[in-house]
């Protein structure tokens, strides 16, 4: 084992390189300003840009609501799939990975062709204010829809490892022999047991959302990730140092997460 480890030291130090040199690359062209030397003045910028702190919002807001869309879904589902249809199990995972299949493109194509097609065959059913609500949305749930399904391979394995890590039936049936019902057996016997995959599945939607651009941008929406986009051609500067940040976030965020999860996995042992 003692020969293997100049191998890994190779192995992490390209992998550093890898991620390191570009992200050293952005920072010296957003300080660096020709005839000006070094400046900060892309980073000071940020909060007062035009845009900037309505898309981030709104990027916030989407991943609130996809994450409660995603948990409140995906839960229920994946405990009652381990419960009472385990033979369905593989079936639920093709089901799940096939938006890894589908092209972002493909997926917002077909979105916009169905929206488009709502109103004018079902306006004499139930669901039409349903349809005008999101096609005219102050609030994109059309978005939140489009993020549910790119999120379900990411919800569905972080969830899956979780579940198979605990016993689930043995939690339940003691639950249930206390006199709890099937919600009360849910929220206090397996959900506290799964809060680390919980916290990996919200993570994983939260850094999706953050970065999708495009559903977003083919049916006209701006958040996070568009209005990045749109601002590099007039102020590229800016857009990279936002990217940089968001990027640094998106680490300190996964740090935070693995160290909680660590420290969690710690006191249950205990």
């Amino acid at each position: 084992m003692a020969r293997l480890n100049p191998w890994r030291w190779c192995v992490l130090a390209c992998a550093g390189l890898y991620f390191l040199v570009p992200l050293a690359a952005s920072v010296v062209f957003t300080v660096d300003v020709p005839g000006q030397g070094v400046t900060f003045d892309a980073y000071t910028h940020i909060l007062s840009a035009d845009g900037f702190l309505s898309s981030l919002l709104l990027s916030l807001e989407l991943a609130a609501a996809t994450i409660a869309a995603v948990l409140l879904l995906m839960v229920p589902a994946m405990v009652a799939l381990r419960l009472g249809a385990p033979k369905l199990r593989p079936v639920v995972d093709v089901v799940c990975s096939l938006p890894l299949v589908v092209p972002p493109i493909a997926l917002a194509a077909g979105m916009g062709t169905v929206l488009k097609w709502g109103p004018e065959h079902l306006s004499r059913t139930p669901l039409f204010q349903t349809f005008v609500a999101i096609q005219n949305p102050s609030f994109p749930f059309v978005l939140v829809l489009a993020y549910v399904v790119m999120a379900l391979p990411f919800a569905y394995r972080a969830l899956d490892a979780g579940l198979r890590a605990i016993d689930v039936p043995t939690l339940v049936e003691a639950a249930r022999s206390c006199g709890a019902s099937w919600p009360q057996a849910l929220v206090r016997a397996v959900l506290p047991n799964l809060r680390g995959a919980l916290l990996n599945t919200s993570f994983l939607t939260l850094a999706l959302v953050l970065g999708e651009f495009t559903v977003a941008q083919l049916l006209g929406f701006q958040p996070f990730a568009v209005w990045i986009v749109t601002v590099s051609g007039s102020q590229a500067q800016l857009s990279v140092a936002v990217s940089v940040l968001s990027l640094l976030v998106t680490w300190a965020l996964l740090l935070a997460l693995a160290g909680f999860g660590g420290r969690s996995r710690t006191a249950s042992r205990g």
